[in-house]
Formats: structure tokens, sequence, C-alpha cells
């Protein structure tokens, strides 16, 4: 079989796949260039995905025997629609297993799991990754351009948790 014809496959994670999640993660730091903000460790990642409160759940997807790609996502809520739908944290596909269908797998196994009719799945993409924009137009997806997404991280998120008098 060329390697172009390799089925791909998508499963969710096990608590054994943690090690190459991270691997796989630290390939997209690197794609991304943000290589020095990657900080998780395996340890973090097996609570995050399968400890007591789950915060997120992941997908890996396989050509062959090899893990080429990840999804990671978490449920959100939309107020207006009183739905429930997905957040795509991250979706990565190896640079040599690109264009094979890998992308458009996880995809749409995560897609499979908006637990709503009416829900949504949202992402954000880097302006600059015209692949993947170009890979998000093609299936349907549209920029939401009137919206800004907003971060607070570190010492100005500590110091807003810090004014809350309802603090858990």
């Amino acid at each position: 079989m060329a390697p172009s014809e390799i089925a791909v496959t998508v499963r969710a994670t096990t608590v054994d796949d943690v090690p190459r999640l991270l691997e796989l993660f630290a390939a997209l730091a690197d794609y991304e260039q943000l290589a020095d903000e990657l900080h998780a460790t395996e340890e973090q990642l097996r609570e995050a995905l399968f400890g007591q409160r789950p915060a997120a759940e992941a997908l890996i997807a396989e050509r062959g025997s090899e893990s080429v790609g990840y999804a990671l996502f978490f449920p959100t809520f939309s107020s207006f629609l009183a739905t429930r739908g997905i957040w795509l944290e991250d979706l990565f596909v190896l640079p040599a297993h690109r264009g094979a269908g890998v992308g458009r797998a996880l995809l749409a196994a995560v897609a499979a799991r908006v637990p709503d009719a009416g829900g949504r799945l949202e992402w954000c993409a880097l302006d600059w990754n015209e692949l993947a924009l170009g890979f998000y137009r093609g299936i349907g997806a549209r920029a939401m351009d009137q919206w800004t997404t907003l971060r607070l991280h570190g010492e100005p998120l500590a110091r807003l948790a810090a004014e809350s008098a309802d603090r858990r």
C-alpha cells in the first residue's frame, strides 16, 4: 500500500497515550513557534484527561501503527442558544501526514461528539497559518471576525481572582 493510501483511524486516548500526546504537543508548539511556552507534564496531562474530574478529552489519529495527529477539546455552553457545544483547543497533524485525510478524520470525530443538534464546534487558528485556514474554509467553517479572543493568564488572572469575595 502506498503511503498516501494508508487508512486513517481515530480513537479516544487512553492513559497510555499521555507520553505520545506530549510529543505531539511539542510538535505543535514547534510548528507554531511557541516551544518555550510548553510546560505540560505527563502527570498534569494524566490528571487533566483521566483524573476524577476530567477537564478535556483527546483523540488520536493513527495511520498504520503510528500516532500522527490529535485533537484536544472540552465542552462549552451557549447562553443564547441554550445548547451545549465543544471548544477545539488543538487540532494537529504531523507535517508528513498532512493532505492524507488525517485532519478531516479528527475534525469529523470531534464534530460527532457535539452533544446537541443545535450545538456548535468552535476553535481558533493563527492568522498566519494559511494551510489550516484554507482547510477550515474548505469544510465550510467561517471566521467569526467580529469576535476577538482575549486571555487572562498568570499574575493578572491571580490579581483579579483575589478580588473575589466568593473564592473557593
